[in-house]
């Protein structure tokens, strides 16, 4: 046992989990690694890490084993999270927490498994969460916020997915991260000038911040400096002690921020609502807030998009490191598509984090739609990090059988409105009144699966508008196709 008397290094840790695969499954812990550290010198004076056992063998599926490797047989002879309780929380209670994603991932499903078995949860002093901080601070020359890429930058290898390796591999990320930007700070009229960007980062045009792909636009200028920062009224706690941030005095006697004052950036993940915890797949979706390049992008026939000029780009996202965009001709990409048959009508099997089902449906995909689809595809796999394990998932369906025609499938997204919800999607319903050919919107009196249901059936067809919203999560990546509005056919 660590000593209750000195509480001052700072906790990094990292947990393996099982993969949900089913609704309101949760995850299950298969892994705790911890060190400490001393926030003096950095170094690490003591280490922990165990494999649990879950209280259901059968909770780690194919899809688990792929993230982490680790197995049934490798946990069944492993301690429960009751038998190592009094030790985790040892470790962590009363000290800085320190790890990547944590806010957001690691302190939740700690705090499920505390409760779980009816024990209080270890409090922190303070976080250090890394995507927060370096997403602020290093993202634009490093690419997106993974782990693996991370290290993969400053050549410190491969990232395991295994707990200790991973802590330890954090640590090291930081202190290379930190120390170039204290050279930076002390001379960033020189070193900042010709800092390489990442082409999975992307630069702002100070005239209508729209992000443009670095490698496809040579002209592009370079990105500004963090040092430019909006003075604040007040100094909020830093993150991390817990103590008020005191602003450095430029020669004009104006106070600046402290440069890694995070306060604001962890404010808003915290109170963010969490995403879902099922596995992204062609079956399941979440709105979420995203970031708009534009304020109003017209949908495009498929014959309208030319493949040449589709490129894609990753734009910040506080729901993650960063979002992928797929553009044409520097706008969002959306597509229109008339008279598509439904296939296979609304599918609900997958529900989100409150328990509403996450809409989708089947239709039939034209040959042009599939070009361009399938261009997409290729375009966003390329951009992909190369250093992700993820599996691609191809947005265009081709099975061979008695349905061989090629076919998509479209989210119907909801958003939580009030005490209830609603479908973001605008859905039309197209018929004849008096011999005319009529559009009406349709308008639902509440959210209820079964009177939409009635209205997209099999052997249907439906005018679409679309978006496509690349992902990449729990090991599946690809694109999805969200409508954004519907006209159905009643006739």
């Amino acid at each position: 046992m660590t000593s209750n008397t000195d509480r001052s290094e700072i906790a990094f840790f990292d947990l393996e989990t099982t993969v949900p695969t089913r609704p309101g499954q949760g995850f299950a812990i298969l892994e705790f690694g911890s060190i400490l550290v001393c926030p003096r010198k950095l170094v690490e004076v003591e280490s922990y890490e165990t494999l649990v056992k879950p209280h259901d063998l059968s909770l780690i599926t194919t899809l688990s084993v792929r993230a982490n490797g680790i197995t049934p047989d490798a946990v069944v002879l492993a301690p429960s999270f009751s038998d190592i309780a009094d030790k985790v929380f040892d470790i962590l209670h009363g000290r800085i927490w320190a790890g990547h994603n944590i806010i957001r991932f690691d302190c939740v499903r700690l705090r499920e498994a505390f409760a779980q078995i009816n024990r209080a949860p270890p409090e922190p002093k303070g976080y250090i969460d890394s995507l927060a901080l370096l997403t602020q601070r290093f993202g634009r020359r490093a690419g997106d916020m993974k782990m693996a890429t991370l290290a993969a930058y400053f050549g410190l290898g491969k990232q395991s997915h295994r707990s200790l390796d991973d802590v330890r591999m954090n640590l090291e990320v930081l202190k290379y991260c930190a120390t170039v930007l204290f050279l930076e700070s002390s001379l960033p009229d020189i070193l900042t000038e010709n800092i390489s960007v990442s082409p999975n980062a992307t630069t702002r045009n100070r005239n209508n911040a729209k992000p443009v792909l670095n490698e496809t636009s040579p002209s592009t200028s370079p990105p500004s400096t963090s040092r430019n920062v909006e003075t604040q009224n007040s100094s909020p706690n830093h993150p991390i002690t817990g103590r008020q941030q005191v602003s450095e005095l430029t020669e004009t006697g104006r106070a600046q921020p402290d440069p890694f004052d995070l306060g604001p950036l962890v404010d808003k993940i915290e109170n963010e609502p969490l995403q879902s915890n099922e596995p992204m797949d062609e079956e399941s979706y979440t709105a979420t807030a995203s970031y708009t390049i534009t304020e109003t992008t017209e949908f495009l026939e498929p014959d309208e998009v030319s493949v040449p000029f589709v490129t894609v780009a990753a734009v910040p996202f506080f729901r993650g490191p960063q979002k992928t965009q797929i553009l044409h001709r520097g706008t969002p990409l959306q597509i229109r598509c008339n008279a598509l048959k439904v296939q296979f009508g609304l599918s609900n099997r997958f529900v989100d984090h409150a328990g509403r089902a996450k809409l989708s449906f089947v239709v039939d995909a034209s040959p042009n739609l599939c070009g361009v689809l399938d261009a997409c595809d290729n375009i966003v796999k390329r951009f992909s990090d190369s250093e992700s394990n993820s599996e691609w998932r191809p947005v265009v369906s081709r099975k061979p059988g008695f349905y061989n025609s090629p076919t998509v499938r479209l989210q119907v997204p909801t958003v939580t409105e009030g005490d209830g919800a609603r479908w973001i999607t605008e859905i039309y319903q197209q018929g004849s009144s008096s011999g005319s050919p009529s559009l009406q919107r349709v308008v639902f009196s509440r959210y209820d699966v079964a009177e939409l249901e009635a209205l997209i059936r099999p052997g249907s067809f439906v005018d679409v508008y679309l978006s496509l919203d690349p992902y990449d999560y729990q090991q599946n990546a690809g694109i999805r196709l969200v409508a954004k509005k519907l006209i159905v056919d009643s006739n």
